[in-house]
């Protein structure tokens, strides 16, 4: 699986971003999708995933009712849709694929990762 991930950008705290995740390389749903984020001097975490073959969703505590992630299987897409934007919510933004029809939020669970997007939150 091949992921591109776009979207990112420079916005001010309470806007709303939209990142989308373009897999290809599976002719088949039976993947899941999650984003991940790095700021500086921190650790990568886990932000929210999709199961592609379900459709269900998964949050890390810290978004939820701020972020949602929804898939497109036509477009072979997976997005966040990201509200009330924090400058904490600054970070590089990463899909990451599972060969899996379940969500995780273990990193080392991900077979396939793409390149980051870079979102940051001025306050």
């Amino acid at each position: 699986v091949q992921l591109q991930a776009s979207g990112g950008g420079l916005v001010q705290a309470g806007d709303s971003l939209r990142l989308a995740c373009a897999t290809s390389g599976r002719s088949r749903n039976n993947y899941a999708v999650g984003w991940f984020r790095q700021a500086p001097g921190k650790e990568r975490e886990f932000v929210a995933a999709f199961t592609l073959y379900y459709g269900s969703t998964y949050y890390a505590d810290s978004v939820k009712g701020r972020f949602t992630i929804s898939g497109d299987n036509a477009k072979n897409t997976v997005y966040l849709q990201m509200n009330s934007l924090k400058p904490e919510d600054t970070a590089v933004y990463y899909c990451a694929a599972r060969d899996s029809r379940w969500s995780s939020g273990r990193q080392n669970e991900y077979d396939y990762w793409g390149q980051g997007t870079q979102v940051t939150v001025s306050s």
